[in-house]
């Protein structure tokens, strides 16, 4: 289905202030041009943030990004910087800030419901003395992710709060690296491999190549 199926799309900000009205005084206030203490506090617990960016060409990527104790840290009221541990190497969301400088920040912390957003510039960068900051286990990343803040807010707990997302999901299928395996030979067709072969490289990369 493409989205010429929709016949009643909403086009214009009027129409849609007209549908579901305006923001009140309280969350205009809340977006701040710099991190106060509040937010650097936020930031020094969250071991987990998405991190949006986007393109030249416009495409768009969510990329998660985690590290325990936390996942970013913070140089001043208006800058963080993110590790780029190891991963697939496709490298999307430093190809994209490469090439607009720009990214969205959505950072969590495990059993709060509330978020913090963060949007911005970007860079990604290689300089040893920042780097150096950012090792673990004895292992420095190769490069990092710079951004400086332009917006930030904490946002409502209203959509975790409908997703049960830190309650108990004993009742969900259990999300292991053999059940990936399987959805990656379905979908990428790969001759010689096995679920259970593949599952074991997936879960060994898991237990040793984190940093």
């Amino acid at each position: 289905m493409s989205l010429e199926h929709f016949q009643q799309r909403v086009d214009s900000a009027a129409e849609l202030e007209a549908l579901i009205g305006l923001p009140s005084e309280l969350v205009i206030r809340k977006q701040l041009v710099t991190l106060d203490e509040h937010m650097k506090s936020f930031i020094a617990e969250s071991p987990f943030v998405l991190l949006g960016t986007v393109g030249r060409d416009g495409m768009c990527d969510v990329s998660p990004r985690g590290d325990r104790p936390y996942v970013a840290r913070v140089m001043n009221s208006q800058s963080l910087v993110l590790a780029e541990r190891p991963g697939n190497r496709r490298a999307d969301s430093m190809r994209n800030i490469i090439e607009t400088g720009r990214v969205g920040l959505l950072f969590l912390v495990p059993g709060m419901g509330e978020t913090l957003r963060i949007n911005g510039r970007a860079c990604v960068f290689r300089d040893e003395e920042v780097l150096a900051t950012l090792a673990i286990n004895g292992k420095q990343p190769v490069v990092g992710i710079g951004v400086e803040v332009e917006e930030c807010y904490f946002q409502c707990a209203k959509a975790l709060i409908r997703s049960n997302l830190w309650e108990s999901h004993a009742e969900h299928p259990d999300a292991t690296s053999c059940h990936f395996a399987k959805m990656l030979i379905d979908q990428t067709g790969i001759e010689g491999e096995t679920v259970e072969s593949l599952g074991k490289q997936i879960e060994e990369s898991y237990q040793n190549r984190l940093y």
